[in-house]
Formats: C-alpha cells, sequence, structure tokens
C-alpha cells in the first residue's frame, strides 16, 4: 500500500439518516475526508465504486443488498479498500459472515465516537479492529477455515514464490493475532515497514487482504511456530 497522504477518504453506509450524517459529521469533525454516503445496499456499491474511499463504514442490516454482500462486492473490485463494519449486532454469526466477505474490522454501535474514529485510523493502517470479545473469535474463524481444504497459492510448487525471512517472520506474526503497531514494536522496525512487507507477501502469493494471508499462514501452522 503506497502512503497515506492527505486526510483519509471515508464513506459512511447506513439505512437510518440521523445515525448516518452524525458519524459522517464525527468523522469530518475529526479530519477526515467523507467522500461519499448511501443509505441501502445498491446505492452503497454504485457510490463506493465512484467515490473510491479508503476505508468503508459499514451497517450489515440494509434494504436492497445486505451488507455483507455490500462488502463482498467492493472488496472483489477493489482489494485495497478497507471495510470497518459498524453494527448494532455483536452476534457471532453476524461477525464471522462479515470477516468472511473481506471486512477487516467490527465495532459495536454502542462504541464512543473516540473508539469510532480511532478504529477508522487504524483500519486504514491496515490494521484488524475488533470490539473488544469478538478479536478470539475471530482467530478461531481463522483457524477452523484453515482446516478446509481451500485453493490457495501452493509454497511447493516449483517457481512458487519465495519469502524472505523477514516477511516471513512479519507474517507468522501476523497469523499470531498481531496488529502492525505490535509486530513494529517487536521487529523494533517501522508500522510503514511491515505494512510494506505484509504487501508484498500480499503480492508474492497474489493474495487479496489480511483474511486470506492469516488463512495461508494458519495453513501452513506458522501460527504455532
Amino acid at each position: 500500500m503506497t502512503e497515506q497522504r492527505g486526510p483519509i477518504r471515508v464513506m459512511v453506509v447506513d439505512d437510518h439518516p440521523m445515525w448516518r450524517d452524525a458519524v459522517a459529521r464525527d468523522l469530518a469533525e475529526a479530519g477526515m475526508e467523507v467522500v461519499a454516503t448511501a443509505g441501502d445496499g445498491e446505492q452503497a456499491v454504485r457510490r463506493a465504486r465512484a467515490a473510491a474511499p479508503d476505508v468503508l463504514v459499514l451497517d450489515l442490516n440494509l434494504p436492497a443488498k445486505p451488507g455483507v454482500q455490500v462488502c463482498r462486492e467492493l472488496v472483489a473490485h477493489n482489494p485495497a479498500l478497507r471495510v470497518l463494519v459498524l453494527s448494532a449486532s455483536g452476534e457471532h454469526a453476524d461477525v464471522l459472515e462479515a470477516v468472511k466477505s473481506g471486512a477487516t474490522g467490527y465495532l459495536l454501535k454502542s462504541a464512543s465516537t473516540e473508539e469510532l474514529l480511532d478504529a477508522v485510523r487504524r483500519t486504514a493502517a491496515g490494521d484488524p479492529v475488533f470490539t473488544p470479545g469478538l478479536a478470539g473469535l475471530v482467530l478461531g474463524e481463522y483457524r477452523r477455515l484453515a482446516a478446509e481444504p481451500a485453493p490457495a497459492p501452493d509454497a511447493g510448487e516449483p517457481g512458487a514464490p519465495r519469502l524472505t525471512d523477514r516477511e516471513t517472520e512479519v507474517l507468522r506474526l501476523v497469523a499470531k493475532g498481531l496488529s502492525y503497531k505490535q509486530i513494529a514494536e517487536r521487529l523494533v522496525i517501522s508500522h510503514r515497514t511491515v505494512q510494506n512487507h505484509v504487501q508484498n507477501t500480499l503480492g508474492k502469493l497474489q493474495l487479496h487482504n489480511r483474511v486470506e494471508l492469516v488463512r495461508y499462514a494458519i495453513e501452513r501452522g506458522l501460527d504455532d511456530a
């Protein structure tokens, strides 16, 4: 990912106008650029493709098209897009469905404004952000997915991309659930360097996001290394 220049570009999708406007206002007042808003799933897909936000703040319960489908379509269209789900539901099934559709974070609507602003900033930086208590659930789902057969690059194939020692080290820590900030502190390198290693690894392995990266690492036992 190229280094963030200028304000974070955010789009807010929620079918409740007062809530949507309040979130957009809070983000704008914090110095972010709200490039679009939408009130239903179809509108969200159209406007997000046109506005190209860095972060999509997305409710799951939408008319016309559910939030998980919006997430799936937009991440497939633009793998660099980061999606932070902001939902009233803390149901485990909803959280896991959002993660499988490509969301990189999940925050409950009971969060404070400061927690929301921090979550958007961290999401933009590439860190996974989950309401306390949900992170362990998500890591458990990564492990469950890793136990299932899935098409993935095979590192044993002739001509398969080779990761550097540092890329492998970063991948191992990502698989253990560490944030980019924690990895940077552990390896005594900058947050930006961690992001670069992750982006290089994604490119080499032809993966699209952190979910796929963690799954790849767990399939190969790197989280236990």
